[in-house]
């Protein structure tokens, strides 16, 4: 998983620090328009305790995104369709990297626990490692299983 950018006073990407004012300068937008977004759920800044607006780095960057829709004709309920599907992407990606990650760690463990037999001469049965051969005797009729794709 990706960690967060830090940017210049050590605040990373979702640190809300930016008020309204601050936010709508870097957005290249008027603040009037911030507020229609929010109310709209374009875009959903934090609240301190009086009810003020603050804004991070990555609302910035996602109201920079809204605007760019906007300005090539998308329309507002579009845009938020569009962020939707970019969420549920994002949530699914994630989702399947800790599938993934739980798949590799079950492969790992069923490795580590892979048992092979072999039978002796006298009809002595002994486990030996994955890929080895069982040791010869000079008359040895070892009986070895193999499965083929197994580890």
């Amino acid at each position: 998983m990706a960690q967060p950018k830090t940017g210049p006073a050590g605040h990373d990407d979702d640190t809300p620090v930016f008020v309204i004012s601050v936010a709508a300068q870097l957005a290249g937008m008027h603040a009037q328009t911030l507020r229609q977004y929010d109310r709209l759920g374009l875009v959903s800044p934090s609240r301190t305790r009086g009810g003020g607006r603050r804004y991070s780095g990555r609302d910035v960057a996602l109201l920079r995104e809204v605007q760019r829709l906007s300005q090539e004709g998308v329309s507002l309920a579009g845009i938020q369709r569009i962020l939707e599907l970019e969420n549920h992407v994002t949530a699914l990606q994630a989702r399947v990297d800790e599938l993934t990650a739980e798949v590799d760690a079950a492969r790992a463990a069923q490795l580590r626990s892979a048992r092979v037999f072999a039978a002796g001469a006298r009809g002595e049965v002994f486990a030996v490692r994955p890929g080895e051969r069982p040791p010869r005797a000079a008359s040895s009729q070892a009986l070895v299983v193999w499965r083929p794709g197994s580890r």
